[in-house]
């Protein structure tokens, strides 16, 4: 594809999970740069929130309520948008919940299904959906929220991991798929980012602390990452791993594949044992 025109810049563009975290830094500054925003999230009135900031900005958004793991809601997400603005250029599948705090074989299988259902199936119906729509408008870009969970193999993050991993192997598939066009997909990847994701019931509550505390040293905002992918999809760039933690563990399982869970498994126990001296 050619990039003398970003796609980012006058979208049409729809974001899911725009009521708070990554996918509201994603919608206020897709309206910055002068694009229509759907705003979608399972929690209208904080979709609504992010759309009144918007217009107080002097750019143009509607909120939608949108349940990522219904087919039926998902379409009626598309509809809405087409009705409103016509066929999408931008989507940003980006609605997740966060999991953790349990091995495998322990914790309960429903909260694995609910997790795979919202972070993977969520973004599968997304580009199920929306992808063909793109392509009726001959221009435009997907980027997919994943997390560096995909690569980084985490203990005690079983579901999430899995269901990240599958985020990323579907956007490296589209861009295979994709490679002759003129539609491009990037695929986000942070560590870990200070928004209300570690504030869901299925994170056992001292798992999140760990990441919440992992969130402020590592002085990445929601903002900074939203801006990072949208940068990287103007550029043609597949992955982005916007911390340099993640670009770490990315090369480091890259380098040494065979011996990367020990080592892996080494570092998280010296970075613990610092957390505990210094609490």
């Amino acid at each position: 594809m050619s990039h003398n025109k970003k796609t980012s810049y006058g979208a049409r563009a729809v974001v899911t999970g725009a009521g708070s975290g990554i996918g509201r830094a994603f919608a206020l500054e897709l309206a910055k740069r002068n694009g229509m925003v759907v705003c979608s999230d399972i929690n209208l009135p904080a979709a609504e929130e992010t759309v009144h900031l918007i217009e107080k900005a002097g750019a143009k958004a509607i909120a939608v309520a949108t349940d990522v793991t219904s087919e039926e809601s998902v379409r009626a997400l598309a509809a809405a948008a087409q009705d409103w603005f016509g066929l999408p250029t931008l989507v940003i599948n980006n609605a997740g919940i966060g999991g953790g705090g349990n091995p495998v074989g322990k914790g309960e299988l429903s909260d694995w299904r609910r997790i795979l259902e919202v972070n993977l199936w969520g973004v599968i119906l997304g580009c199920h959906i929306f992808l063909p729509l793109i392509k009726q408008a001959g221009r435009g870009g997907i980027i997919n929220t994943a997390s560096a969970a995909a690569f980084a193999a985490g203990p005690e993050m079983g579901s999430y991991n899995v269901s990240k991993s599958g985020v990323l192997t579907l956007t490296e598939t589209m861009a295979t798929e994709l490679a002759r066009t003129d539609i491009d997909v990037t695929v986000l990847c942070p560590t870990f980012v200070p928004t209300n994701i570690f504030d869901g019931d299925l994170i056992r509550a001292d798992a999140a602390e760990r990441a919440r505390a992992l969130a402020k040293r590592n002085g990445s905002t929601a903002e900074s990452v939203a801006l990072a992918a949208l940068d990287a999809l103007d550029k043609g760039r597949l992955h982005v791993l916007p911390q340099t933690e993640a670009k770490f563990i990315w090369r480091l399982k890259r380098l040494v594949p065979g011996s990367y869970p020990r080592l892996a498994n080494r570092i998280l126990a010296r970075s613990e044992r610092r957390r505990s001296s210094s609490a």
